[in-house]
């Protein structure tokens, strides 16, 4: 995958972990699919890759707002999803022309995750993939108030790593994410969806 990067160096670099770091979205989305597959509701891919960058529990209040799936209980539903995503962490891969670029800036400049995921995943999928120590910080859904596409998760990573937002570059899979560090004033990496 070739990535159109800036010809040039940042202060800090901010990447988004699920879809840009480690290819997780065809695992998150089986997950998806078998959990609103239980309220009796399909899930497309469509739908799924559109609310890329959403918290579980916002994407789960979404459905059952707009999309009136019957789900009684968010949270617990929350958990499920990702334990469902858990039980299969064992196949997830890097993707590894983002990684090249983490590993060449590794211990050169600060670098960060910036996620919309709970902490606790966030870290599990980081560890899958044997990366968690190439990172300064690593922020989370605990970490913010508002998630993407406002420019809380990167403004709050660029603040952990004291870089000035504007001399960060974001690398990001979705259009949320994307959204979220143009309104941080970042420039932005777009990966692509992975082949698998």
């Amino acid at each position: 995958m070739k990535l159109a990067i800036p010809d040039c160096e940042f202060g800090g670099y901010i990447f988004d972990c699920d879809g840009t770091l480690a290819d997780t979205m065809p695992l998150h989305y089986r997950a998806w699919k078998r959990i609103v597959g239980e309220y009796g509701a399909p899930f497309s891919e469509d739908l799924f890759y559109e609310l890329g960058g959403k918290p579980t529990e916002k994407i789960l209040e979404l459905l059952r707002d707009e999309h009136g799936l019957r789900v009684p209980d968010v949270q617990r539903a929350a958990e499920r999803k990702e334990e469902y995503f858990l039980a299969m962490i064992h196949e997830v891969k890097p993707i590894e022309s983002v990684l090249l670029i983490a590993r060449r800036w590794h211990m050169i400049k600060p670098m960060a995750v910036a996620s919309g995921g709970v902490r606790k995943y966030v870290e599990i999928t980081l560890d899958a993939i044997g990366i968690r120590q190439l990172f300064n910080a690593v922020v989370c859904v605990e970490d913010y108030a508002r998630g993407k596409p406002f420019p809380d998760p990167f403004l709050e990573a660029a603040r952990r790593l004291n870089v000035s937002p504007e001399d960060c570059l974001v690398f990001e899979d979705s259009q949320l994410g994307v959204q979220a560090a143009e309104a941080a004033g970042m420039q932005c990496v777009f990966v692509p969806r992975t082949a698998s």
